[in-house]
């Protein structure tokens, strides 16, 4: 059976048990009282009635799609099966796009109408306890499994909803497997290592979909299990299981008028009341920076967060538009700041095949009142081989000649190794 007639009997069993009024079909009004098992086997005897014949592999296929589309989210219940599918881009209700192993490929199904799609993205919107409307059509939330989805509704996005879905591995990522996929060689996870038991502040900087949140949930299984770790996100994320003592936060949007709004910079100050050991943010992108780098600066070494920015440097100044914003204070003062706060930038890229890299490992040193910069001493840099091409990259992260200079903390913690 061809794709779309697979995709057209679903649609025809559905409404054939939920109804149709514009077309004046009545549904079974008992399908909301059914329990699952029961629904599945309404399913199978209106799959019967139909009278098709179908193969071993469509029955169950149409069967799966019918429930889906009465009692989940319709489509993306299979696409959520489907632990290959990375990233899920649906442009509209007929324009479904997945990535699978680092490409993208047109999805061979689509949602029943425009009315269908809004229907699920208002259902599993208001089960993580947010709204989306015409005067609210932007919306961060995340699935039932954890993972992130960004909606956006029409008038905003004018060729209907928009959906767009990162998924994350069922297993949290470690650093073998980091290793294992080719982010940095074995030598890179030791200093990384050190760097994370000794309680220095890690900014991980990178661009979209390098994988910053995958190095950060592998960057946290270094964290001494004798910790308190209070993890601070817009959307709940990372997948820390190694802590036992760990309070995650996760900021809430206002559905009323009368619902107070909870910011990252509401929870980062509310953290610091919880006497945590370490705050570990999942992405500081505004002026909940000053909060963060004044958290860094007040006892609280070994914090870890992420920041979209192309370069260390540009990282750097992403956090100083972040804390004008935020705060009415000098540059100069605000690049103090900086500079005693951060100590370590790894950053990410997602190389022109695709692959995700560790660039750069830099080490934030002091503010320069010559030239009025933050000084960046470059630590490991990514030098490609001679065996790289323009379709596939080959190098290494390679350590540079430059002396690793802020070793106060590897003594404070006991640690003699040479950087």
């Amino acid at each position: 059976m061809e794709t779309q007639e697979r995709n057209d009997l679903i649609f025809e069993i559905k409404r054939e048990l939920v109804g149709d009024i514009e077309n004046g079909i009545a549904g079974d009004p008992r399908l909301v009282l059914y329990t699952d098992e029961e629904l599945r086997k309404v399913v199978d005897d209106q799959i019967e009635k139909t009278g098709k014949i179908l193969s071993y592999r469509d029955k169950p296929f149409v069967a799966h799609g019918v429930f889906d589309a009465i009692r989940g989210l319709g489509i993306l219940d299979e696409i959520v099966r489907d632990t290959d599918i990375a990233e899920v881009m649906i442009n509209g209700h007929d324009r479904i796009f997945i990535e699978k192993f680092g490409k993208q490929y047109r999805y061979d199904r689509q949602f029943e109408s425009k009315e269908d799609l809004s229907r699920i993205i208002t259902l599993f919107v208001q089960k993580a306890g947010r709204s989306v409307s015409e005067s609210n059509p932007i919306v961060d939330t995340r699935l039932a499994d954890g993972s992130r989805v960004n909606v956006v509704m029409p008038p905003v996005a004018l060729d209907g909803a928009t959906v767009t879905i990162r998924r994350f591995p069922k297993v949290p990522m470690t650093v073998e497997r980091l290793i294992e996929v080719g982010s940095f060689p074995p030598e890179v996870a030791e200093v990384l290592e050190i760097l994370v038991r000794a309680r220095y502040n890690i900014f991980v900087s990178g661009g979209t979909g390098s994988g910053k949140t995958t190095f950060l949930n592998a960057l946290s299984n270094y964290i001494p299990k004798t910790d308190r770790i209070i993890t601070i996100e817009d959307s709940a994320e990372l997948q820390i299981k190694s802590i036992p003592n760990i309070v995650r936060l996760e900021t809430k949007v206002s559905t009323n008028k009368d619902a107070k709004e909870i910011s990252i910079q509401d929870l980062i100050k509310s953290a610091l009341r919880m006497r945590p050991d370490r705050v570990v943010v999942g992405e500081v992108r505004g002026e909940e920076a000053i909060d963060m780098l004044q958290a860094m600066n007040t006892g609280h070494d070994g914090s870890l967060s992420t920041g979209h920015a192309n370069s260390a440097r540009d990282m750097i100044s992403r956090l100083e538009t972040m804390v004008i914003r935020g705060a009415d204070l000098p540059l100069e003062a605000i690049r103090q700041q900086i500079s005693s706060a951060v100590d370590i930038i790894v950053q990410l890229s997602r190389l022109r095949d695709h692959s995700r890299k560790t660039v750069e490992i830099v080490e934030v040193l002091d503010y320069d009142y010559e030239t009025r910069q933050i000084n960046l001493n470059p630590i490991y840099k990514f030098v490609e081989s001679d065996k790289t091409t323009l379709e596939k990259v080959d190098g290494k992260l390679t350590r540079t000649n430059n002396p690793f200079v802020n070793k106060e903390k590897l003594i404070d913690a006991g640690i003699y190794h040479e950087l």
